[in-house]
């Protein structure tokens, strides 16, 4: 085997050529800050992963998912491929909504499949371009690719309905990204400021996977996320990291944060700075 290993904060980016093997690997116990993603992506060749009874076969381009929680047995033949173990706790998504692909093919076709592919082999191929605090940074960019590929695998979005009212949503998302620093953001204001009644935009949304104050508290909680993964904001203290993206309280705020990620925000901090957040060879 040939290969190499690169570190983004707390996640380890691996790319390696292997020659046929047959591995059988046995469960891991759950940490207490709970479990880590194993995601890969078979750059050349093809592989089998056997986990009971059921038999994953893999070509080029697709992505497999799993947390080591289950025997399995992976046969290949020559191959290439990248990954990375991402943290749980680091997956910016609905605590256990990621379970759902987990052991089951991705298929490379997929719209998010292709941008995740570039950046894995482009971080693994050029780490000398890199700073330091690149790390933390690329580390954010990495699970927030991941949770959109594992979100799309687990729930295929359908056609949007054609409706005369589907036009004005996007208008409306576009709207409140660009105001959620405002704490005054509220589901009353939007709809004033779209000239149309609270409840005709509670109906816009029930077209979508969340209501409208669902989806403002996500982009925020997002926001935020970045900001406390940044190396370059250290310094900034989590209540002033909240109240920039909206949050007038700073309890709300870390209820809010541990909620959706599993950890309170300094702690998610702290975990997200991983190995000094130097990207190392």
């Amino acid at each position: 085997m040939t290969g190499r290993l690169v570190r983004l904060g707390a996640m380890p980016v691996w790319s390696a050529a292997f020659q046929p093997l047959e591995l059988r690997r046995h469960p891991r116990s759950r940490q207490r800050t709970g479990v880590d993603f194993r995601l890969a992506l078979l750059l050349e060749g093809e592989a089998v992963i056997t986990c009971g009874r059921r038999e994953t076969r893999l070509r080029a381009g697709d992505f497999y998912c799993d947390d080591g929680s289950h025997p399995h047995e992976i046969r290949t033949g020559p191959i290439r491929a990248v990954g990375a173990v991402i943290p749980e706790a680091l997956l910016p998504l609905p605590r256990d909504s990621a379970h759902r692909v987990l052991g089951h093919r991705i298929p490379g076709r997929d719209l998010m499949a292709p941008l995740l592919a570039r950046f894995l082999t482009q971080v693994t191929e050029h780490t000398g371009a890199y700073r330091p605090a690149d790390g933390p940074r690329l580390g954010t960019v990495l699970s927030s690719m991941v949770a959109a590929l594992l979100t799309r695998a687990a729930e295929p979005a359908p056609c949007p309905p054609l409706t005369p009212r589907a036009p004005l949503t996007p208008r409306i998302t576009a709207f409140i990204q660009q105001r959620l620093d405002d704490p005054e953001l509220t589901p009353q204001s939007i709809a004033a400021a779209h000239g149309i009644s609270l409840s005709y935009l509670h109906r816009l949304f029930e077209d979508e996977s969340e209501t409208v104050a669902a989806f403002v508290r996500r982009r925020r909680l997002e926001r935020a996320r970045f900001d406390l993964a940044d190396p370059a904001q250290a310094d900034t203290p989590v209540h002033a990291v909240a109240a920039r993206w909206g949050f007038a309280r700073a309890t709300d705020f870390a209820r809010a944060f541990r909620a959706a990620y599993g950890l309170a925000p300094g702690d998610f901090r702290k975990h997200s700075r991983g190995s000094r957040g130097r990207i190392a060879t």
